[in-house]
């Protein structure tokens, strides 16, 4: 780090807004030329975003869930690739927040808490996947991984395999990579992200999302870190499933307040209006005024949405039920659905208060549009509807994802002792 890191919330909170701030100036251009923020990602951590859920006692700052999500809401508003980039480092503070082993726990949450960053590396390319179905490769957990970690000669463990949608890797110093050991047991390790044996491929080709870092990565007999395995058992993986859709309900969020302010700065700066327009004043027209109108109303649905979900999840953490996990689940599938159709209804109906001006590259509010469209479908939403209607008619609960067929650790304790 090359600037010292903030001690509080409050003085941190200052220096992250900051840094948000300079985001907005060169969105658009770098969503054009495929531009990377590597400078401002890294100011970001140093001015202690990444320390945000990480425990006061391991340096961080112990923000509970509404405020998390409304601040990466206030980062998607100043560029929707920030709350992507940092998914992955927010998901893996959530699984260490709750880790079963102590010592593994206390020193990556104190490596956390000292201003590190991680990325992901879960998912595999479909290619990849389908020879290792066809081979009948098929672990035991949640997902094909090809992605192997073995032991060497010398004791220690290294991994090797291909990962896709590896979002936020190029910018971090450490990976959650999903693997699979020799027996085809699926677990997390935490290798180092610029490791000679790493390989960041920037061929993410998606039409929003573009500066997410979310390509290719390579390992090639990259160590596993001292203390590398996380999330061994299921209780370190709780309220995940709907951990992740929140970030990305977080993200619509701050692209709907990013129209709502973009709008209305285009329907400012409009010297005209068209042939019907009731008035020339742009500013003054009754259906332009409506658009900007809608927007707003789409956005606070957003934020209301985002906050019923950030406080189910904070809910079920604070008491543990499964029927609480559950219930915290499809409300954010429930979210969902209705935080995307607005979004993306916004995102579309934008255009109408800015003329056939508002559609010039150099306005950049496509943007906004395929930004929404490329989060709706990551965890598709168009699974969610039957999974709530299931519950609603049949009371089936959905499956969580994330620990499907994964031990607990009281399991492994009772084993153990006989």
């Amino acid at each position: 780090m090359t600037t010292a890191q903030p001690a509080t919330l409050a003085e941190a909170l200052p220096r992250i807004r900051a840094v948000l701030a300079e985001f907005p100036k060169g969105a658009g251009e770098r969503d054009l030329a495929f531009e990377h923020p590597d400078a401002l990602i890294q100011a970001l951590a140093e001015a202690g975003f990444g320390r945000l859920r990480v425990p006061a006692e391991f340096g961080g700052f112990d923000v509970d869930l509404p405020t998390l999500f409304d601040l990466l809401a206030e980062a998607g508003a100043a560029d929707a690739n920030v709350p992507q980039i940092w998914r992955g480092h927010f998901t893996t503070t959530e699984i260490l927040r709750a880790e079963t082993d102590v010592v593994v726990r206390e020193h990556w949450l104190r490596v956390v808490g000292q201003g590190a960053v991680f990325g992901n590396a879960q998912s595999e390319p479909s290619a990849v996947v389908a020879e290792a179905v066809a081979a009948q490769q098929v672990s035991t957990g949640w997902g094909v991984t090809t992605t192997r970690v073995r032991e060497g000669a010398d004791g220690a463990r290294y991994v090797s395999g291909t990962k896709f949608y590896s979002t936020g890797s190029r910018f971090a110093d450490y990976i959650r990579a999903a693997v699979a050991d020799a027996d085809g047991v699926r677990g997390f390790v935490v290798i180092p992200a610029r490791h000679e044996g790493v390989t960041h491929v920037d061929d993410w080709d998606g039409i929003g999302q573009r500066q997410t870092g979310s390509g290719t990565t390579l390992f090639a007999d990259v160590p596993v870190q001292p203390h590398g395995d996380i999330g061994r058992y299921r209780e370190s993986l709780r309220g995940l499933d709907s951990f992740v859709q929140i970030v990305h309900l977080a993200n619509l969020t701050g692209i709907a307040r990013g129209l709502v302010r973009e709008t209305a700065d285009i329907v400012r700066a409009r010297s005209r209006t068209s042939l019907h327009a009731l008035t020339q004043d742009a500013t003054a027209d009754p259906e332009v005024l409506g658009v900007i109108g809608l927007l707003e109303a789409r956005r606070l649905t957003a934020e209301t949405l985002l906050r019923h979900a950030a406080e189910r999840l904070e809910a079920a953490h604070a008491s543990g039920l499964e029927t609480d996990y559950t219930t915290a689940y499809l409300d954010t599938s429930a979210a969902q659905v209705v935080v995307i159709e607005a979004v993306l209804d916004a995102a579309t109906r934008a255009f109408d208060a800015g003329g056939s001006s508002a559609v010039r590259n150099s306005v950049h509010l496509d943007r906004h549009w395929r930004n929404a469209r490329t989060l709706a479908s990551h965890n598709p939403v168009v699974y969610k509807p039957r999974v709530i209607g299931d519950f609603v008619v049949n009371g089936n609960a959905p499956v969580p994802g994330y620990y499907t067929n994964r031990p607990s650790a009281a399991d492994a304790e009772e084993r153990i002792a006989q």
